[in-house]
């Protein structure tokens, strides 16, 4: 009998295909070889992560607590200094990348600085829908199957973390040359 596949792995193969989506060029800079439906998909994320940003709550959402965890779990009043000095630093920091993203989200060909700034975007939208999903190391794509909504969500999880997998392997192969 023939094997059923995992929801979320069914999905996340028919969006990544086969073969580098991501590849040091020999020129310098990185090759992106991303196609349209996958581009599509990834142009949505930058302004719906912005706005999350903009307008959440990290003390009711989260994800947003993911995002900017507590430095001190023990010390609230430190905590709340620490993240006074540096949530400034942070949300600009995300918000510069998601910019990145979204201006160079039909790029073929990225600078070293943009692919940094990509993996950013992706790992931010990631952590996020994995809170979202409660996604945890023991999860399993089926876990998510039954629920069309949570089958795409936990699709659109796997594939990110493909893309950052990829990211990370081209900046590691360009950092050690």
């Amino acid at each position: 009998p023939a094997r059923a596949r995992p929801v979320g792995d069914v999905a996340a193969r028919s969006l990544m295909g086969a073969g580098r989506r991501i590849k040091r060029a020999r020129r310098g800079g990185f090759e992106l070889r991303i196609p349209r439906s996958e581009r599509d998909v990834l142009r949505s994320l930058p302004e719906q992560l912005r706005a999350l940003i903009a307008d959440g709550d990290p003390l009711e959402d989260p994800a947003l607590r993911r995002l900017y965890p507590a430095a001190y779990l023990d010390d609230p009043a430190a905590a709340a200094e620490f993240d006074g000095f540096v949530r400034d630093d942070l949300t600009e920091q995300r918000l510069q990348a998601l910019e990145t993203m979204a201006r160079t989200i039909e790029a073929t060909r990225l600078s070293e600085e943009d692919l940094s700034a990509w993996l950013g975007a992706i790992n931010d939208f990631r952590l996020v829908l994995g809170v979202r999903l409660n996604v945890t190391e023991e999860s399993e794509p089926l876990e998510f199957a039954g629920d069309p909504e949570r089958e795409g969500s936990y699709a659109l999880y796997a594939y990110l973390s493909y893309l950052e997998e990829e990211i990370v392997e081209a900046l590691a192969g360009a950092r050690s040359r």
